[in-house]
């Protein structure tokens, strides 16, 4: 990661999303469906969504993410692209197909006004594919960019959640109490948002929701030893559960703690 998404308030931020599955076969449908800018270590791969959010994809026993998302119906959170006009949903949709993605909802009109659809990555992350208005506005770009990226996470309740992370320094933005609550993004990081799980599930086109909440992680990165300390405690009083990784690298400065609903989260330095 990068110095710009460093921070030295200790306060939590979406630094960077970590989707666990095969390598290779990640990268390359990444590379063909999204065209980031892609940077590669000797055990993870970097995805610079341009500008809107950065992703780390790694192998399972890496991340300790888990993998159970490849094989349930429903992984516990979507991941939402936002671009601008239908034309470049499509294009994305199209692309990500062509790559290999399940589809789970063709791009089509949707409700108040807006153009969406959805599919499953063959890491088994769920994406949605959305914009703000269905009325074609021109040809979709060669490389359609995000307006915005969203986390949403599915959650037992969205009012118990926003405690938790507000406890952890997060500013809410849009509140709408149990339906939908989301939370001021940093500069160039994706946003977190909550809903109730099974209407999240059911908005992709899933219908059984599960319970699980493999293959994803989500990363902070802080300045200073003592601001991931003070963090790790505060999600300890707020509810959060501290875990060991699985495979800790030699010489890492990193903690984790999963939230009141079993996602995941990596602190380090």
């Amino acid at each position: 990661m990068n110095e710009q998404t460093r921070h030295t308030e200790t306060s939590l931020a979406l630094d960077v999303v970590t989707l666990a599955g095969d390598l290779p076969a990640s990268k390359e449908f990444y590379a063909s469906a999204f065209s980031p800018l892609i940077s590669e270590s000797a055990e993870t791969v970097d995805v610079d969504m341009h500008g809107t959010g950065r992703f780390e994809l790694a192998p399972p026993t890496t991340t300790g993410a888990g993998s159970e998302g490849e094989s349930s119906p429903f992984p516990g959170y979507v991941v939402t692209y936002a671009l601008a006009q239908p034309a470049e949903v499509q294009a994305v949709m199209d692309a990500a197909a062509h790559a290999g993605a399940h589809v789970l909802k063709p791009a089509k009109k949707a409700l108040f006004g807006s153009f969406s659809g959805a599919f499953r990555a063959p890491d088994g992350s769920i994406w949605k594919v959305a914009a703000d208005s269905n009325k074609k506005s021109g040809e979709a770009a060669a490389v359609p960019r995000p307006t915005e990226i969203s986390i949403i996470l599915g959650v037992k309740d969205p009012r118990a959640s926003r405690t938790f992370y507000q406890a952890l320094g997060m500013a809410t933005d849009r509140d709408y109490g149990n339906k939908y609550i989301d939370f001021q993004p940093q500069q160039g990081a994706a946003r977190l948002c909550l809903m109730p799980r099974a209407v999240l599930a059911k908005d992709v086109g899933i219908d059984d929701p599960g319970h699980r909440t493999g293959g994803l992680a989500l990363g902070h990165r802080t300045e200073t030893q003592e601001g991931l300390d003070q963090l790790m405690s505060a999600a300890e009083s707020a509810g959060g559960s501290p875990v060991a990784p699985q495979e800790p690298a030699a010489g890492s400065d990193s903690s984790h703690f999963t939230d009141p609903d079993g996602f995941r989260w990596s602190l380090s330095l």
